[in-house]
This record gives C-alpha cells, sequence and structure tokens, in this order.
C-alpha cells in the first residue's frame, strides 16, 4: 500500500540506489554464488573526493564503499565495469520504463570516454583522471580508482541531498529514504563486487 502511493518518478529515484526484493527473497539471494560481501568494505568519505563538500551539510547522506581488487584498473575501465554488470543493466532498465530514461552500453563506453557528459538520469557534476561524480538531482553517484600497495583500490559512493525546507519544516531526507537506507547500502556493496568481479580480479569466497 506504501509503494502504490508513490509516483513514477518517486519509484525511480529509490530504485537508482535501492533494490526491491521479491517477495520472501533473502537479500543475499541477489549475489551470484562465489561473491562475498565482506570484503567490500565501508568508510568515511576521503577528504580528497570531488563531493566532499557535501560532508559539511548536516542533514545530506554520504556514503562511501570500497574494495582491492589486483592490478592496475584507471577510472575508465572502472565506469564501463560498474555499469555494465548484469545487475546494473537490470537497474538500467528499470529506469528505462519507470524514468523513461534509456541508456545502452554505447552510452555507457561514451560516459567512460569523456565524449559524452550524460547517462540515462545522470549528468556529469565534475570528473579528474581518477575520479567523477554524477549527478542525477537529489542524488548523486561517485566513482573513483587508486592505486594501493598491491594494486587498486575501487571506491563507490552515494550523496542524498535533503528535501527543501516547507511550510515551516526544516530540510529532510524523508521516510522513503529512512524505510530504504538499509536495501540501498546492501545494493551498494552488490553493485561494487558486481564491478570488481567484472575486472576479473573481484571478491571469490562463497557468500553464507
Amino acid at each position: 500500500m506504501f509503494r502504490a502511493q508513490w509516483s513514477a518518478s518517486a519509484r525511480a529515484r529509490a530504485l537508482r540506489h535501492c533494490v526491491l526484493l521479491p517477495k520472501g527473497a533473502h537479500p543475499r539471494s541477489l549475489a551470484p554464488e562465489g561473491w562475498c560481501l565482506m570484503q567490500i568494505t565501508e568508510q568515511e568519505v576521503p577528504a580528497h573526493a570531488l563531493h566532499a563538500y557535501h560532508l559539511t551539510e548536516p542533514v545530506t547522506h554520504t556514503d562511501c564503499f570500497t574494495c582491492h581488487v589486483a592490478g592496475e584498473v584507471d577510472l575508465k575501465s572502472f565506469i564501463l565495469a560498474f555499469y555494465t554488470t548484469p545487475l546494473f543493466r537490470a537497474e538500467r532498465l528499470v529506469l528505462r520504463y519507470l524514468a523513461r530514461a534509456p541508456a545502452t552500453d554505447e552510452d555507457v563506453a561514451a560516459l567512460a570516454e569523456g565524449q559524452s557528459e550524460k547517462m540515462a538520469v545522470w549528468t556529469v557534476e565534475a570528473r579528474t583522471k581518477d575520479q567523477i561524480v554524477l549527478d542525477a538531482g537529489r542524488t548523486k553517484s561517485w566513482l573513483h580508482v587508486a592505486p594501493d600497495e598491491a594494486g587498486t583500490r575501487l571506491y563507490f559512493g552515494s550523496v542524498v541531498v535533503p528535501e527543501p525546507a516547507s511550510r515551516g519544516r526544516p530540510p529532510r531526507l524523508g521516510p522513503v529514504f529512512d524505510t530504504l537506507l538499509g536495501p540501498h547500502k546492501l545494493y551498494s556493496r552488490l553493485l561494487l563486487a558486481a564491478a570488481a568481479r567484472r575486472l576479473g580480479r573481484g571478491p571469490g569466497q562463497p557468500v553464507r
């Protein structure tokens, strides 16, 4: 009943970073056999992140998930891997019909190459050689690659900005966000794990 009251655009906004599980399904059933979500860790947003200015905003939500992969991975490869996994292709399909914002693998490639500033509902807010921030209105996505001792560290983060103040009510994230925060965090881990695996060097222990 609660979901039936959402507009199509509200459902699309929620589904950009959250997943609605089939009735009776366990969240870990989304992870293909052989993945280990425990290797995906949550940490504070690094101070050098392009969207770090949001950290001083008291109501805005920010998060950051990270994992290690062997070998050298550049931002282009990370973008291609992240947005072309089967899991994210399912999200693109949802956005195609709920938000009327289709995106093809060619659109992802153009974004990765720096030939396009837009993909589906996202527009590039900022980009450097190793980071990109994609703006979708009240939500943003952040991808970052950084060399570490034995390979590359991948970062994926989200931003959710509050609803503006209205009729004496202060800015707030809203009840939809509060309800979907847990699924959002799980989905973020799954997306990063999927990208790492697509790069050929991802998590490899069974999910229990």
